[in-house]
């Protein structure tokens, strides 16, 4: 099957033949009334948006990667960007989607959205099976959701962000207070491998290659993970406290001293294969980081 990547809610609105005017950072959806025919099988997509939902009476499975999730009435669960999702329904006769995007939750929720909610960079989400009580609370928050949506108003994203925010709160200190991003880095992040892994690939390619055409950048990682860049270094920066570039940057630099000490290859030549436009950016850096230039290091190591 075809894997639709990149997929944004204005994708997600062309699929379901509904009508938009613009790029769309906010919905809420009945899934009743966007899919009438039951059963259903959604195509496999790697979304760029968060997907909240809430089945009050209904059936199904969705996959997230490897991991396959029943789900039945009064549950709740969401899938965040990057990851290659799908889903059945067998049922679903009263059920809400709130899709959204990273900008509208900085935006109108929390700028500091990570900060504040970790648990939205988590990787693996079954649902969660809710009392009675537990889940009238939460159909409340979408209905009012639901019902601030449909009207028109300059205030509406920040009515909308307001009452997301409560319903993460509520999320958080019923499911999440203990979640915590470090741990799942060090345990089975997968994002953290993939990335890990392209890193180390990366690096070993250029240093066969004469230039490597702006590879070892954080846009080219995000890229080849099919993940927004920002997106990318928040996970990144959640699950193992260093940021994207500067897990780059301790690689370049590594590599750069190998190549000094082991290869024929000048300081010029190096700078270009590890992607620097000039030399003197290579040497600034590597003394930097190093309190010496190539040249002085290479010579110091090597005597």
């Amino acid at each position: 099957m075809e894997i639709i990547v990149h997929h944004k809610i204005s994708d997600l609105y062309k699929t379901l033949g509904l009508p938009f005017d613009q790029e769309i950072d906010f919905t809420i959806l009945s899934i009743p009334a966007i899919h009438p025919q039951i059963p259903f099988k959604s195509p496999i997509l790697r979304a760029d948006y968060f997907s909240f939902i809430l089945t009050k009476e209904g059936s199904g499975v969705y996959w997230l990667d490897d991991n396959k999730f029943p789900f039945d009435s009064q549950t709740i669960y969401f899938t965040n960007p990057g990851h290659l999702k799908s889903y059945e329904l067998n049922e679903s006769k009263d059920a809400f989607i709130i899709t959204l995007s990273e900008k509208f939750l900085r935006e109108n929720v929390h700028q500091e959205i990570y900060g504040e909610f970790p648990f939205l960079l988590a990787e693996i989400v079954p649902p969660k099976k809710l009392a009675q009580n537990d889940f009238d609370e939460f159909e409340t928050l979408y209905s009012q959701i639901f019902k601030e949506f449909k009207k028109e108003s300059r205030y509406k994203n920040k009515i909308l962000g307001n009452l997301f925010m409560v319903m993460l709160l509520k999320i958080k200190e019923r499911f999440w207070s203990a979640y915590n991003p470090m741990e799942e880095g060090r345990r089975g992040s997968q994002i953290v491998k993939s990335f890990k892994n392209l890193l180390e690939t990366e690096f070993k390619e250029v240093t066969r290659s004469n230039h490597n055409d702006g590879k070892l950048r954080a846009y080219y990682f995000a890229k080849k993970l099919n993940l927004h860049p920002n997106y990318l270094n928040s996970v990144i920066k959640s699950k193992t406290g260093t940021t994207v570039n500067d897990w780059i940057s301790k690689r370049t630099l590594s590599v750069a001293k190998s190549l000094l000490l082991n290869a024929p290859y000048s300081s010029k030549e190096i700078a270009y294969k590890l992607g620097f436009s000039e030399s003197t950016h290579f040497s600034r850096f590597f003394k930097k980081h190093t309190g010496l230039s190539p040249n002085t290091f290479r010579k110091s190591n090597k005597s």
